[in-house]
């Protein structure tokens, strides 16, 4: 069968990894998104990711006169390598061929980011992992999987959430809430839902990258994406 995308930019955050726990990596969940991604490289799928690291650290607990945002924002870009590191050890483990790339190079643990090389290591079958955001304080890893995708030609950006779509209301709050299954950009804009940050959005929305939210634990949901089934909500140019 016939999938999809041939080369996508999976988004998560640093809690997915914390499971239920109240800080770290819940093994379990770990196992879980490796046995996921491994699937669908079996059916020939490049997989680029981009991780967060609130599971481990955010710059708002340590934020003060004493400490500045921007030092708060790169040490949490050091949590997201963190993170990156415990991926690559769990895909090697069940045999994905995996590389970590940093936007900041930390020697010995990661290789600086290169749009080229990291485009070549897919096409290769290698399950890449960008850590340390953009690089830059005050962006998001909503960003920089916005920024990455571009960069290194992904079909769509899948932001992995703890809920199966964008919804008109908070469907923890209202059992009634609708889920869309798609949406244009425009439509994000007028109805003011909450997708990603706006400098995330307005990249992916002015290079016509597509994007879609969906509930990454849910059983199967990736792979009934590439299928090209009604998972989660897509957000596109609306033509």
């Amino acid at each position: 069968m016939k999938l999809k995308y041939s080369r996508i930019l999976l988004k998560f955050s640093g809690e997915v990894l914390m499971g239920k726990a109240d800080f770290g990596w819940d093994m379990s969940v770990l196992q879980q998104v490796a046995e996921q991604v491994k699937a669908i490289r079996e059916q020939g799928v490049e997989v680029a990711i981009v991780v967060g690291g609130g599971n481990v650290f955010r710059g708002g607990q340590v934020q003060s006169k004493s400490i500045q945002r921007s030092t708060a924002d790169q040490m949490g870009m050091m949590a997201t390598v963190m993170n990156g590191l415990a991926l690559r050890d769990v895909f090697e483990s069940i045999g994905l061929k995996s590389r970590i790339m940093s936007a900041n190079a930390v020697e010995g643990v990661a290789e600086g980011f290169n749009a080229n090389h990291a485009q070549k290591c897919l096409a290769s079958g290698e399950v890449l992992v960008f850590a340390g955001g953009t690089g830059n304080p005050f962006f998001t890893t909503d960003t920089a999987a916005a920024l990455r995708g571009i960069e290194v030609g992904a079909d769509v950006v899948l932001k992995a959430t703890k809920v199966d779509g964008i919804y008109d209301s908070d469907p923890k709050k209202n059992p009634q809430a609708i889920r869309f299954s798609q949406l244009s950009y425009s439509d994000v804009i007028q109805q003011n839902l909450q997708v990603m940050d706006l400098a995330a959005f307005a990249l992916c929305r002015d290079h016509a990258m597509p994007i879609r939210v969906f509930d990454m634990l849910k059983d199967g949901a990736l792979n009934r994406i590439l299928l090209g089934e009604d998972e989660g909500t897509l957000v596109t140019t609306g033509d």
